[in-house]
């Protein structure tokens, strides 16, 4: 069993606490969803239970973890990168103890997840697989320690819709338990019983967390219900007291103005009586002020939106793009690729792991650069454009102009930037907030098409919402990949599904 006894966890080069005295214990039977925005912890939570020495390099750690005798699964958010040069095989022999291996169960997973049995060779690296193949072999090698419990940190990452279907219905039917970081509400939706929710309030100050036992569609209802009518109870009280101190403060100023327009001590004397009155009334309503309901303690969701100037007329081409083959080195991925988009079009593109989506899309954003557009890219893996030495304030600014670094800055905050993640190499930001640069940096530079590569893949659920809208009234063209049902539902005109013989426009069902 893994119990959590007052666990504080503190990010020294912040001196931020972002877990404070947390008790959790995970049962059998246990599938807990681990929910919160950007920077709040979720990750350093889990990397802790795996092993809590690894994070005190940048964090301050008390309290307990017992794990007793559990066998702990872990699939990170992304693979490390001192494993990228290894073969599939070295990753999976440096994992696991090669006498321990069931290869039934390798070649029955390498199935179910739809990965091609070569996978094993020498001649694959891991940096060569894409963002969905990394995640599932990942998953493989963690379920071939047969482990007790796991821990997942943003499983449907980079997943197409099969292997989605299959995750779903594995992390339904396993019969251990596990927590699980996702921003995908659907998954959440179907499949957590309970949930933890990091929270950081009062302008990101002071850490909150929630332990619910009800599922992520309850738990957010009766959140939002509660967050409305103590709103609500604490508006009406605040109002009700106001006009009370109102009256207390005329009848107060109108009897102190009487007392020094007096010359009479009899009426003097009186008068001072009757401020005496008045004073324990103002004590009265001192106390009573402090027994009004407060407003509710909740982060605040986060302000995003695109600057309005950035229009594309409905009528003005913006891509005609053909492409006899598309390859990744030798290999012919798809035939015969044609995709046009007029006017702020807003097409998504989904496909099988491997498809050569990833490949496709920096055509598409390569071509639109040629075609002199403004365009704004987001990268699956964020660290192939990560600058060294460079903080989020300098990332984002075209110079160090006071009004570009005034603009960043506002942005950055409406985006629940803290001041000092501002000022924080990007490398060491969260997934989450790295998303949140990128499309800063598209709104500063007034893209006038986005490019985007699985961009809700690190973003919290409760992040979307604002996040889908904004893209859903940007006023430009999108051209993204994307396996997040909700996004898609939301957000795109157009589907297209990338296979062997090109695009095909598809309708989804959700």
């Amino acid at each position: 069993m893994l119990e959590i006894r007052n666990l504080t966890i503190k990010l020294i080069e912040d001196d931020r606490i972002i877990l404070k005295d947390f008790n959790f214990t995970l049962n059998d039977g246990d599938k807990v969803g681990l929910i919160g925005e950007e920077g709040n912890g979720k990750s350093i939570l889990l990397k802790s239970i795996v092993n809590i020495d690894d994070v005190k390099n940048y964090c301050d750690v008390s309290g307990k973890i017992y794990l007793g005798n559990e066998i702990v699964g872990y699939l990170p958010q992304s693979l490390e990168e001192e494993y990228f040069d290894l073969t599939a095989n070295e990753y999976l022999f440096s994992k696991v103890d090669v006498e321990l291996i069931d290869y039934n169960k390798l070649y029955k997973y390498l199935a179910d997840f739809n990965l091609a049995a070569d996978i094993l060779s020498n001649d694959i690296k891991m940096r060569e697989l894409s963002g969905g193949e990394k995640i599932k072999f990942i998953l493989v090698v963690e379920l071939l320690k047969n482990p007790t419990i796991f821990l997942f940190d943003e499983p449907s990452n980079d997943l197409d819709y099969e292997s989605l279907s299959w995750l779903e219905s594995f992390m339904k039917y396993i019969e251990i338990p596990y927590i699980f970081v996702s921003h995908d509400t659907n998954l959440l939706s179907n499949i957590a019983s309970r949930i933890i929710h990091l929270e950081q309030v009062r302008r990101r100050s002071e850490a909150k967390h929630t332990v619910s036992n009800n599922t992520y569609d309850e738990y957010i209802r009766k959140r939002q219900n509660f967050i409305d009518s103590e709103t609500n109870r604490a508006c009406k009280e605040r109002e009700e007291f106001d006009k009370k101190i109102y009256k207390y403060k005329r009848i107060h100023d109108a009897v102190q103005h009487d007392i020094r327009a007096t010359k009479n001590d009899v009426e003097g004397r009186l008068l001072k009586e009757k401020m005496h009155t008045v004073k324990s009334i103002g004590r009265r309503l001192e106390i009573e002020e402090a027994k009004l309901t407060k407003k509710p303690d909740y982060e605040a969701p986060i302000d995003i939106f695109f600057d309005n100037s950035i229009k594309i007329a409905n009528s003005k081409q913006i891509l005609d793009y053909k492409l006899d083959s598309l390859r990744a080195g030798d290999k012919v991925l798809a035939k015969d690729i044609n995709l046009k988009i007029i006017g702020p079009e807003k097409i998504c593109i989904i496909g099988k792991n491997g498809a050569g989506k990833t490949t496709l899309l920096k055509k598409l954003k390569d071509q639109c650069q040629n075609l002199n557009l403004k365009v704004g890219y987001m990268p699956q893996s964020y660290f192939e454009y990560e600058k060294k030495d460079i903080n989020a304030i300098e990332y984002i600014s075209d110079s160090f102009i006071k009004d570009n670094h005034t603009k960043a800055s506002n942005l950055l905050a409406s985006l629940n930037f803290k001041r000092e993640e501002m000022y924080r190499n990007i490398s060491d930001l969260s997934g989450g907030q790295k998303a949140k640069l990128f499309f800063s940096k598209m709104n500063l530079d007034k893209a006038e098409v986005l490019v985007l590569d699985e961009p809700t893949r690190n973003l919290s659920p409760l992040s979307k919402p604002e996040i889908n809208k904004a893209l859903r009234d940007y006023k430009g063209a999108i051209i993204a990949v994307s396996h997040d049902r909700d996004f898609i539902d939301e957000v795109f005109d157009k589907v297209y599904e990338l296979g062997p013989y090109g695009l095909k426009r598809v309708k989804l069902s959700f």
